[in-house]
């Protein structure tokens, strides 16, 4: 069972570059004009300016990203405010399946992440090539702060992906068993995350825990009542 779980992640880390995340370059931005050219420069006054003028605000580039997507990776506030105004779509998807929130998350951004959510984008999309959330990406990373802000703001604990992970599992299985993490782990138990919901094979968070020797994290688990 176990072995069949590393293959699984082997396969994810070894894939993993051709479908994660894709900031612009610096070449794209050079290239970029209208209100993706404002959204990077952050350039509120500028896309103002353009939408009264009929710029088409879900423009896409060649990555398929709207300004939006261009001013949260860019981690340009007034710029993603002044989109929102606007009228742009907040929950739109980027090429890759990713809206704002997960960009912002797996950035740890967590300022420009609350206020993406506040603008209107839903912090439980189902994103991103393994149709997970914003929370399976920003608990796989550790990133604690973030975790804590999508549960407050109503992102679901216990979704499971297409790799059938939940956020609590990935933050294990793709963790280091190290503060961060544990972090993570303590603050998805507390909001009520399911430590007894396993991955394809049955495998717990605790049972994974054990395997890879994260004592520590283990620990927090039982602690919680997982078996």
């Amino acid at each position: 069972m176990i072995a069949r779980v590393l293959a699984c992640l082997a396969a994810v880390l070894a894939g993993g570059a051709a479908v994660a995340q894709v900031p612009p370059s610096a070449s794209e931005i050079a290239g970029y004009e209208g209100l993706h050219a404002a959204a990077a420069a952050g350039d509120a006054a500028a896309i103002r300016q353009l939408v009264a003028e009929g710029a088409e605000l879900e423009a896409r580039d060649r990555r398929g990203r709207t300004a939006v997507h261009v001013a949260a990776f860019a981690s340009e506030a007034e710029a993603l405010r002044a989109l929102a105004e606007a009228g742009a779509d907040m929950n739109a998807l980027e090429g890759q399946a990713y809206d704002a929130v997960t960009i912002t998350a797996v950035a740890d951004d967590p300022e420009i992440m609350s206020l993406a959510i506040a603008l209107g984008n839903d912090p439980g999309l189902v994103t991103s090539p393994y149709d997970g959330t914003a929370l399976i990406a920003a608990a796989h990373l550790g990133h604690a702060e973030v975790v804590r802000r999508l549960i407050a703001a109503g992102a679901p604990l216990d979704h499971v992906n297409n790799l059938g992970w939940t956020a609590l599992i990935e933050s294990v299985v793709l963790g280091d068993g190290g503060p961060d993490h544990q972090a993570v782990a303590r603050a998805l138990l507390a909001a009520g995350a399911d430590p007894e919901l396993g991955d394809r094979q049955g495998a717990t968070p605790l049972a994974l825990a054990e395997a890879r020797g994260y004592a520590e994290m283990a620990a927090i688990l039982r602690a919680a009542g997982a078996e």
